[in-house]
Parts: structure tokens; sequence; C-alpha cells
């Protein structure tokens, strides 16, 4: 069961949104897109959340799509009275300036002279000793909706540091650009990771919120800890919506088509393929120079603070743009494909070395069963069939912790 505290701040909201889900299937796209801009996140309903701050010293989980407004939520803080007295950044840094892997160093925000204490790297989950002097922590970033999109383990060890050491931990939730399906196969334990630390498949069709609450009445913390949490829900949205972020979560996830590929296309990231890093349009293409299908070429070159050292830097790859396809076709679709990695798989040549890093390609699969039907060339439908009773259960789990109308 969820917390009274997440019960009463949602239905609040709830209540504000009765007739919304009918709206929209009587009236279609229309009121999909006029409710899209209508959309009021949990960070910029501060009068839900300030009387839980005032008097208290927080700390935020937060990056540059932490935004009330046009304005960064430390600054919306500091300038509302309360103490902030210690930031914490995911991967990429609390601006968003790193690429993904890159190192991050704590250091001291320019702008708010207060401590920024990294998440990423060696110290992924805040010690007892950054947790000291903390009351509450408010996670607020936004997630693209994958299971191995990191912000989702970040938020994971956040959670279990605050159980540990009694903080309050309170989430502003966003809308999840993927969150209109939910699609893949669901994470084996012993297949556990950073990149995936959850028994969810590989789109799991749920706003950071809901995700959060998920986390901590599964039990999926250590030694099933759980931490005292709130959510701050957002009004006018619904997992029907197809939602365009107006800011980039990462440097490589820069447009709407690459978030909509990026479940598709980050398993090319356990392979030989490159996905365009270095190119002006990552997770929009896929090529290598021995391919021998493909219409599109790029050659990957450093671009400083996106892709700095990319694959197959300064070799020209040939292979597909996605580009329009996603454009037009993806918004409309609601499962994510292996087409695209088992259409290159066919047209490499040297298929030992397709699977340059297959250890973590199981880790972003989940499994070790995907790379296993790539090779034995099993058809997408079969391979798609093999996961459903999975995915069914996780279906049910899934709408316990629902703080919006679904797409079902």
């Amino acid at each position: 069961m969820m917390k009274p505290s997440i019960i009463l701040i949602c239905l609040i909201q709830l209540l504000s949104m009765v007739g919304y889900s009918q709206q929209v299937i009587t009236n279609g796209n229309d009121s999909v897109q006029q409710l899209h801009n209508t959309i009021i996140t949990g960070a910029e309903q501060t009068e839900l959340y300030l009387p839980l701050l005032q008097g208290k010293n927080v700390a935020i989980c937060a990056n540059q799509t932490s935004l009330v407004g046009q304005r960064h939520l430390a600054d919306t803080l500091l300038s509302l009275g309360i103490k902030l007295v210690k930031i914490f950044s995911p991967e990429h840094g609390f601006r968003g300036e790193v690429e993904a892997g890159g190192h991050i160093k704590s250091s001291v925000d320019s702008k708010t002279g207060i401590a920024v204490v990294s998440l990423y790297g060696v110290n992924k989950k805040p010690t007892v000793e950054q947790m000291q002097g903390i009351d509450i922590i408010i996670f607020d970033i936004q997630d693209v909706g994958c299971r191995f999109y990191t912000y989702i383990s970040t938020l994971h060890y956040v959670m279990e540091s605050a159980a540990e050491c009694n903080v309050k931990v309170i989430i502003f939730d966003r809308p999840n650009p993927n969150g209109y399906f939910v699609d893949g196969p669901v994470l084996q334990k012993e297949y556990a990771s950073f990149v995936g630390m959850h028994p969810v498949p590989v789109v799991h069709g749920m706003t950071i919120g809901e995700y959060g609450s998920m986390i901590n009445e599964e039990g999926w913390l250590k030694n099933k800890v759980k931490c005292n949490l709130t959510v701050i829900p957002m009004k006018n949205y619904t997992h029907l919506m197809r939602y365009s972020l107006p800011v980039a979560p990462s440097p490589n996830l820069r447009t709407d088509e690459s978030i909509y590929l990026y479940p598709s296309l980050c398993l090319f990231e356990g392979t030989v393929i490159s996905i365009g890093r270095g190119t002006l349009i990552p997770f929009q293409v896929y090529g290598h120079p021995a391919l021998t299908s493909g219409t599109y070429y790029f050659t990957p070159e450093p671009i400083k603070g996106v892709s700095e050292n990319p694959p197959l830097k300064g070799l020209k790859c040939r292979g597909v743009d996605l580009t329009l396809m996603a454009r037009e076709s993806l918004p409309k679709e609601n499962h994510f494909s292996l087409t695209y990695l088992m259409d290159a798989y066919q047209h490499f040549p040297n298929k030992e070395l397709f699977f340059s890093n297959g250890a973590f390609f199981d880790k972003l699969a989940g499994n070790t069963t995907l790379r296993k039907q790539i090779i034995n060339r099993l058809p997408e439908e079969e391979i798609r069939n093999s996961w459903q009773s999975e995915l069914a259960a996780f279906k049910i789990m899934r709408k316990k912790y629902l703080l919006y109308p679904d797409f079902e």
C-alpha cells in the first residue's frame, strides 16, 4: 500500500482530472494536444510542497531538467526562503553537460555556491556522511521511461540511503515521453546492474513518481527498507499522451525522435554498431563501416560535452537514418522494435564480432536469452512472444502504482 501522504496529495490532484480521460477518448488528438499544453508538473505546484519544506534542511537531487517554469529548482527554492543545503547530481552532472559514462566530480555550483555531490562513478549512493544534516531530499529529474536510463537507478540509491538515514524523500513528478506503452523482456535478477536494477521490462510506462512508489512498496531497496516518501503529482497528465520534452534530458537525447528511438537503439551499445554518437543526430541513426546494407553514411567525430571520444571515431559508417520514420510513425505506435538490431546483425559479415560486449548487452537486455535468439535468427514475433507472460505479470503489478489514467 502507498503511504498516506502520497494518497492524500494524489487524491487532491486526481479529483481535478475526473473528466479528463473521457475527454481524450471522445475528442481525440486535439484534446491530447490541448491538455499537453496545460500540464502542471510537480515542481510547479509550490502550494503543495512549500509547507513540507519550511524550517527544514533541504537537499535536492537534480539536473538541467529540474525547472519550475523557466527557472531552475535550486534558484526557485532559495528565492522562496527554503534552506537548501546540498545538491546531488546524477549521470551527466548537475547542469547536464557530461556525456554518458563521463567522469563527474563533486564540486560547488557556481550559481548558488552550494556543494554538489556527484552520484555517478564510484559514489552512486549517498553516504551516511553526505546525508548528515539533511531533513528532506527532493528528487526532481526528467526520466524517459526506459529501464536502462540510469536516473531511476540514482532514484533507487537516493531512496535507499534516505531510508537508512531517516531522511524524508519528496519526488516532484514529471511526464514520461515513453509513458504510453509497456514492452520488452523483464529483467532477470542475476543481470541487475546500474543500467537495470529492477525486474521491469525495457519500457515500463510509468512516471518517475509512480516508479518511485513501486520501488518503495515492492521491497526492492536493500534489506527491504522503506523510505518516508511523498510524491507531488502532476495536473492534466495521462498515459495516453505523447509528450515533447522542453529540455534535453541528457547530451545525446536532444530530440523527440531520439527519445522515441532510445528504447530500441540503446541495445546497440553492447555491439560494434554505432548509434550516431559523435554526430548531430545520436540515437537516430545506426551504422558501421562493415555493414553491407543501408543508404545513409556518417562519420563519428568528437563533439565537446556531448561525445568526446565516440565509438568508430573518424570511420565512415554505412547504415540507416531513422529520423523521418521516428517523426512520422513512432508517436502513433506502442512498442519498441528489434527490427533494427536484427537487420544490422543479418548484414554484418563477421557475426562473431557483432556482440563486441556481450556481457553489457545482456545487462541492457536483462537476460542472455535475447542475444542467443538473435544469433539463432529467430523471427521477431517469436522473440516477442517469449517475454509476454512476464510482461503481463508486470502490467498487473504496475497498475497498483499508477497516479494517472492509463492507456488501457
